[in-house]
């Protein structure tokens, strides 16, 4: 028997050390760094991809070296099912281990898309169908049915999107982008609306938004926001015609050629503040927080116009009387003529 005993003694030695260098092995493939560029890498697991074919996959693209491996220690660990799909940024340095963890959390790639101030529902569309990473289906005629699917009481989509970056994964549908705006829209305003100042002339949410919209469009200067919110607040409770430009071009979207003229202001349309009292039936635009702040707190004083200066920095002239207002466009006309004849 003791022949017998010492072989048996030999060979669960045997089998220790080789399970041993086994576990060594697989423990050293673990933490090592997968094979990337110094800039990183994106690596893309379609939907229903079995883990087999993820480990050929990232032995086929050279990330890994060893695929049976990591199938051996994924179903050993049981995590071979749970892997997620979608798009994963590989960064250097990674470990076959870490690479694992990532799938299993579903860290996948995130892009990024931002709504720009001042953009109508045109300027939207066509910047969603633009975006590689958005799956963008919708068209002009698809509005009504996501707007009653949101419960936005209107057809109208301007004013109803937050300018903000949002982020999300490759292949997101436009819906899904627009409807984490229209929630963060929605938490501003309810947000905002409660503090809103005693004398803001807008008496509704909705009516913030249409009058931030015009706001917007009007000035991109954070220090002329409420001065300008100040300026419609007082013609609207003096009964005065708004007479904004923006309005106007509206009405005319989306075939305006970017000239406005005398005809464009005296033909009416429910959006030609020149030729109609009060606020326009919807906002004009997709208006920020800071211009819905504006319009909740308009900035007190006198002033009942304000034209541009024409000076290149965005900036506008504040008059209290008619009179006053004239002589700035007329200053800003000179100041016009005298760019062009400059070649500026």
């Amino acid at each position: 028997m003791r022949p017998l005993t010492k072989a048996l003694g030999i060979l669960l030695v045997a089998l220790l050390v080789i399970s041993a260098a086994a576990l060594w092995q697989v423990d050293r493939f673990l933490g090592s760094a997968v094979s990337v560029p110094e800039e990183g890498t994106s690596f893309e697991i379609a939907p229903g991809t079995p883990f087999t074919r993820v480990s050929e996959k990232l032995a086929e693209e050279g990330i890994i070296s060893y695929p049976t491996l990591l199938r051996m220690y994924a179903r050993v660990s049981g995590r071979a099912g749970s892997i997620h799909a979608g798009e994963y940024f590989i960064q250097p340095g990674t470990t076959t281990a870490g690479l694992l963890d990532q799938f299993t959390r579903g860290d996948v790639l995130l892009h990024s898309f931002t709504i720009v101030e001042g953009w109508n529902q045109w300027d939207l569309l066509r910047a969603l169908q633009a975006h590689p990473q958005i799956d963008a289906r919708m068209s002009d005629e698809d509005w009504p049915a996501l707007l009653e699917e949101l419960g936005a009481g209107t057809s109208h989509p301007e004013g109803l999107f937050l300018p903000e970056t949002y982020r999300f994964p490759r292949n997101t549908s436009d819906r899904t982008v627009l409807k984490q705006a229209y929630a963060l829209m929605q938490t501003v305003i309810n947000e905002e609306w409660p503090k809103r100042a005693d004398d803001t002339p807008v008496t509704t949410p909705y009516e913030a938004l249409v009058l931030a919209s015009i706001v917007e469009k009007e000035t991109a200067r954070a220090d002329e926001r409420q001065r300008i919110a100040g300026v419609f607040a007082r013609r609207l409770e003096k009964g005065m015609r708004l007479q904004t430009d923006p309005t106007v071009i509206y009405g005319i979207e989306p075939g305006f050629n970017g000239n406005l003229t005398r005809r464009d202001l005296r033909t009416d349309t429910p959006y030609n503040t020149y030729t109609r009292s009060g606020l326009p039936p919807t906002p004009i635009a997709m208006p920020g927080r800071e211009a819905i702040r504006a319009v909740l707190h308009p900035a007190p004083g006198n002033e009942l116009y304000f034209v541009a200066t024409g000076l290149g920095d965005g900036s506008h002239k504040f008059s209290e009387t008619k009179a006053e207002h004239d002589a700035a466009v007329a200053e800003y006309l000179r100041r016009l003529r005298s760019n062009r004849q400059r070649g500026m």
